[in-house]
Formats: C-alpha cells, structure tokens, sequence
C-alpha cells in the first residue's frame, strides 16, 4: 500500500473521532466567545500605549477576557515574555523563596527548565543558587505518574509542586485535565498551603477545562503554542489565584511595577485574535497528531500516544529507532513546510538542551509549535516528536513524504 492509500484508509477510520474534536472546538469556543462578550471587548482595545505601557485599556480587558476563558482569578499576557520557559521560570521565581522547596512530581522536567533550576549550569542564578531545594518523583518503570510514591512525597517545607502537563522529550504519556485534577487533591491533602503550579505549554483547550478549572493554582505557557492561535508572534501568558500572578509579573517586570507595565508594541489586535482563534487550531493539530499515531503505528512503529488513544497536548511522539531516520522524518516534514522548504534540517546545539536536536520548523513564526513542526533531540531511542498544525490536510501532505523517507519499521 502507498503512503496516498495509508493516509486515506487512515482519515476513514478516524473521522469518528474528528467529528468529537469539532464537537470539543465548538464548546472552548462557546467558553472564548463569552469572556469576549462579558467584558465588551471592541475595536478601541486594539490600540496600544507606548513607553511605559501604563494604563492600557486594550492589555488591561485581555488579561481580564483570558483569566476567564481559562477558569483562572487573574492572569497576565505579554509579548515581553520569551517564551513558555521564561514564563515558567516567572512563575518559580515569583513564589518561591531560599529555604523553600520545589518537587516536580512527573519525572525529570523539560531540558529548558533543567538550567532554570540548577541541574544544569552555574551560577547563572538559577533556584538552586538561590537556595530554592529541588526533589523529583521518578517515573514508575512503565514510565507513568508514581500514584502511591505522590500521596506520602509532599513535605511541610514544599512549597511549590511543578506538574508539567506535557510529555517533553519523554515516553510517559501527557496528563489529562482529570490526572492534573487528582494529583492536585492528593497534594493538597498533605499539604493545603503548597501552590499547585501546572506547566500548561502545548496544553491549552486540549480539553474543555483547564488545570486552573480543577484546582491549579498557578500556570503559565506560551503564545506561539497553543493559545496563540498560529498568528501572535510572540509573547506568553500567566493565570491563576491573582496574588500568585502578580507574584509571577514582578519577576517579569520588577516589585512595585508588577502587572501594571509592559507596552504591547501594537500587538493587541493579534493577542485578542489569537485568543479566538486557538480552539479551532488545536482542533486541527489534535487532528493532525491522530492522523500521524494513526498511520505510523501501522508502519510498525511504537507511538505516544496510541492511535485512538485521547490526546492530552497537540503533541505526537514516534520512536524511529535511528538517527538517519529522525533526520530524514525532520528533512520530509520541511519540505512541506510553507516556509523554506528548500531547507535541509541539521542537529545543532540549542539554547537550554542538552543534546543536539534536529528541527523542522518552517512556520510563518519562528519556533511556533501550533504551526506544523516535528524535533527531536539525538540520543537513544531517536524519539520525534511532532506537533501541531494549522489544518490537518496539510499534515496530510506532509506526512506523505515523511512515510516515504523512513518506510516501515
């Protein structure tokens, strides 16, 4: 069978499952559509204010119009933030103090957290310098959440657990908004005054809730993922119980400017639309992540998640077993990307990995990972990790040329 006739025998057996993420689209956007109605959102909050960036009306309604669109107290959105790290490393720096400590409760995090803690680096100020204690609860050996090591690893000077709702360059499967939800009560029950603080990124409307919906009291992620809607160009946002978020902003800004500052350079009018695009686009990438399980698992490829499995981020992980293979996989997915396609991906060093990573990116914004792109680091088992997708017949065609570069297992 050719790679036409797999992805069609594919998008049959799935269109059961696209008519439920049309149907799940609709619903966030319902959720979207009444925080921009309750709070009256109009042409006039697309202007900006210079300078300082006091007194934005525009800024001011969307942090408002996104802290209820995600179930959260308050919540902070600025282009000044880098990227999903730099508003994670916002968020850890805003609540916690020396002597304090941080358990992050799903395994190892991200790499790009890694040096923001302190594993990696010196002296570059990271938690560890300032003598912030970190512990984690490993994996079990089917690599899933330690349920029972979890419900006796809360300590009375843990002030912070850190759930990262993402695979990252892992196995272990994504967490579903009910896994966040439990993990957050068997925390609580240990310890009330521990702040849940969820890493959201690739995260958002993935479901019809939110963590900040079930009990989290902090998250954070970015804007050219998920909640970007493919067309913000930069930025990252910040929700929660309010104190936590005006914590988290003045660490971004500095104490006594907090929330209050930030000009938005003119970029109101993409942070509302992106906000009201993203449900549609998730849905797409969700979509998109089905499709690629789908498709390789026939190939003969271990997938994650499994084929029909529910998704809990817009990312699809496949284990290629070789480098040439990860390479060729990036190589086939640049090719049929929009922008630059006549590029060759090559393993480069990265700032914040550890290892070299291979990455097709060819997004109409750079690094965007709502827009179709696929990575992955060059180590053992030779892991891809695919994701997003503004339309899923475009990673269709994608995925055309990705089985005809790697062919079966």
């Amino acid at each position: 069978m050719n790679s036409i006739d797999q992805l069609q025998e594919a998008e049959q057996a799935l269109l059961e499952i696209f008519y439920g993420i049309d149907t799940q689209v609709k619903q966030n956007l319902q959720r979207v559509l009444n925080a921009f109605r309750h709070h009256r959102v109009g042409a006039h909050h697309f202007t900006s204010v210079s300078g300082y960036g006091h007194d934005d009306l525009g800024r001011e309604t969307l942090d408002q119009v996104f802290a209820e669109a995600m179930g959260a107290e308050a919540a902070i959105v600025r282009v000044q933030i880098v990227s999903g790290t730099h508003a994670i490393a916002c968020a850890l720096y805003g609540v916690l103090r020396p002597g304090d400590e941080m358990l992050a409760v799903v395994g190892s995090p991200y790499d790009t957290l890694e040096e923001v803690i302190g594993l990696r680096g010196q002296n570059q100020g990271s938690l560890i310098d300032f003598g912030i204690k970190y512990r984690q609860l490993e994996l079990t050996s089917e690599e899933t959440l330690d349920w029972q090591g979890l419900s006796t690893a809360v300590k009375e000077d843990t002030r912070l657990v850190l759930i990262q709702r993402s695979c990252g360059y892992s196995w272990r499967p994504s967490l579903s908004i009910t896994d966040i939800e439990k993990i957050i009560k068997i925390v609580k029950q240990q310890n009330p005054n521990t702040v849940c603080f969820v890493d959201n990124c690739y995260g958002e409307f993935i479901e019809t809730q939110e963590p900040t919906h079930v009990g989290a009291d902090l998250m954070a992620g970015s804007l050219i993922k998920n909640p970007g809607g493919t067309v913000v160009t930069a930025g990252g946002y910040i929700a929660g119980r309010a104190d936590l978020v005006e914590a988290a902003a003045c660490r971004l800004t500095a104490p006594g400017i907090g929330s209050e500052g930030g000009a938005t350079f003119d970029q109101n009018r993409l942070l509302f639309q992106g906000l009201f695009l993203a449900p549609q686009m998730v849905g797409e990438a969700m979509k998109g992540t089905y499709l690629t399980g789908y498709v390789f698992n026939k190939l003969g490829y271990p997938v994650n998640p499994a084929p029909l499995a529910p998704r809990g981020d817009v990312i699809q992980a496949i284990k290629l077993g070789s480098a040439e293979k990860l390479i060729a996989f990036c190589k086939a997915i640049q090719q049929y990307s929009p922008i630059g396609s006549y590029l060759d991906p090559v393993p480069d060093q990265m700032p914040g990995y550890e290892s070299k990573v291979v990455m097709a990116g060819g997004t109409f914004i750079e690094g965007s990972t709502l827009e179709l792109s696929a990575d992955g680091p060059l180590r053992e088992p030779y892991i891809v990790y695919c994701q997003g997708g503004t339309h899923w017949s475009h990673v269709s065609l994608a995925l055309q040329a990705a089985i005809e570069a790697v062919g079966e297992a």
